[in-house]
């Protein structure tokens, strides 16, 4: 963990510190904002959470009365906390257009001292101290190494380690995906000795399920599902409409596109839901096929060779049209 001490110190001598992360939280924005918030509490400092939007249903036990303010509701209020915090942490994120253009451009012109910490590639030169390590399978993963290299061990207690125990569930497919390396385990197994306790955390994150999200599921996989077998690639695509019809909330779609991949003969997939006159892209795939470099091309996307994504602006049909035509050009056994 690149910068540990110094970024400890960072907090030591910060008055106002905001922790920030990508829009669309995640289990890894939200548990790696969270491990780090109580950290920072630890060393006797406080610290304000904004994300740009609020957080996915699933997850909203991990806060235990921590605030995650969110600018979508609270724009004046983030603004005013960015605006007067001398540090400024970048969880999960390489570049302020994560953040979504307002909330952005507020990062951009903020004075205070921005710390990023994450593991996507190609960081934008706009921070102040870049701990960037690709290599590594989630943000959470490094907050513990920052705790670790730090020398404050000591403090990796239960409430820290929970969120960052399904940050790197979460954003690693539940250890499946080959992000996942040796370290990933011992460091696991630390959080598991200091008190996190890990059947609590897959229930409370996954074994809730409102019946309206397992019908859309259920619909989505009956109803919307579409492998093309020469291209050994799903397609699950969902209107504002049907979304509706289901009464969705955020989150009742985390983990449809990694439900595609697993059908047998699928080696790439993607889930395009529609929301305010956009479709949101979420792309996954098995082995050395790069989404990220497929999304960043086409869909104003990026991020991890086998877990990305990306934008449209067209409509749902004419983004299934455009996703079509281009999926042999990129996919299949003769672009192996």
């Amino acid at each position: 963990m690149n910068f540990a001490k110094e970024i400890v110190q960072s907090i030591e001598t910060a008055e106002k510190i905001v922790i920030t992360s990508h829009r669309s939280p995640d289990g890894d924005s939200v548990g790696s904002s969270l491990g780090l918030l109580r950290f920072i509490r630890s060393l006797g400092k406080e610290a304000q959470i904004c994300h740009p939007d609020g957080c996915p249903s699933f997850i909203e036990w991990l806060k235990q009365g921590d605030e995650i303010i969110d600018f979508d509701t609270n724009q004046d209020r983030v603004i005013a906390l960015m605006d007067e915090a001398d540090l400024i942490f970048c969880l999960d994120y390489n570049g302020s257009g994560r953040l979504g253009k307002d909330m952005g451009g507020v990062l951009l012109a903020a004075d205070g001292k921005k710390i990023m910490i994450d593991h996507h590639p190609n960081p934008e030169d706009i921070f102040d101290i870049t701990a960037s390590h690709p290599e590594v399978c989630s943000t959470s993963q490094l907050i513990i190494e920052l705790i670790l290299e730090s020398g404050n061990e000591d403090k990796l207690n239960q409430s820290i380690g929970t969120p960052l125990y399904l940050g790197i569930v979460t954003d690693t497919g539940s250890f499946r995906f080959s992000s996942v390396t040796p370290r990933t385990h011992q460091l696991i197994g630390m959080l598991l000795e200091n008190g996190v306790k890990q059947a609590e955390v897959h229930e409370n994150s996954f074994d809730h399920n409102r019946l309206d999200r397992m019908k859309l599921r259920g619909y989505a996989i009956a109803e919307k599902l579409e492998v093309l077998k020469e291209q050994e690639f799903a397609i699950v695509a969902l209107s504002e409409e049907e979304l509706n019809r289901f009464n969705y909330i955020k989150g009742d779609t985390e983990g449809l596109v990694n439900l595609a991949l697993s059908i047998e003969g699928v080696t790439v997939a993607a889930l395009l839901t529609e929301s305010d006159g956009k479709i949101k892209m979420s792309f996954r795939s098995m082995g050395e096929i790069a989404v990220n470099a497929f999304a960043g091309e086409h869909f104003e996307g990026g991020g991890h060779m086998n877990a990305a994504g990306g934008v449209s602006f067209l409509s749902l049909e004419e983004t299934i049209d455009k996703l079509r035509s281009l999926i042999p050009l990129h996919f299949g056994k003769s672009h192996a």
